[in-house]
């Protein structure tokens, strides 16, 4: 047990990632089917249904990205909301990716069912989960040093 908690010390930072971001994943797939499937009767168009999943899942992610992953201390509310918009920014980024690889297979190469929907939706999200980890490791959770900190040069 004590070398499984030095591995996981060790590496916390993935480890969270992956187990935050992989529940961020299955509530951005579960709610695109739900908005898109025409067994519930909603049947949104498959763009639409990632729009809203994002709106839903960005929330849930910056929180659980500042609390739990990248547990960053903002330290005033100003803070906070520079972190938030920064997050939502590089989402946005994201969300364009996304969109254009769900429209592109959709739309234009013809996957228009269910099963291949969630294919569009699961190849856009390998795609926005390594591009979110990359922005928030380093732009929005970066490790800032603390004002008067000199940086170290090398002669």
């Amino acid at each position: 047990m004590k070398k499984i908690w030095e591995i996981y010390k060790k590496y916390r930072e993935g480890i969270d990632y992956l187990f935050w971001g992989g529940a961020a994943f299955v509530l951005s797939m579960v709610l695109f089917w739900v908005f898109t499937t025409d067994k519930l009767g909603l049947q949104w168009s498959e763009v639409l249904a990632n729009n809203v999943d994002w709106i839903i899942c960005v929330i849930f992610a910056f929180f659980t990205n500042k609390i739990f992953v990248f547990r960053s201390k903002a330290g005033s509310i100003n803070g906070l909301i520079k972190e938030f918009i920064e997050f939502v920014i590089a989402r946005l980024f994201t969300l364009v990716l996304e969109d254009v690889i769900i429209w592109v297979l959709c739309k234009k190469c013809g996957w228009s069912s269910d099963i291949l929907t969630l294919c569009a939706k699961l190849i856009g999200q390998f795609v926005v989960i390594v591009t979110n980890y990359v922005l928030s490791k380093l732009w929005i959770f970066r490790k800032k040093k603390p004002v008067g900190e000199k940086v170290d040069k090398e002669a």
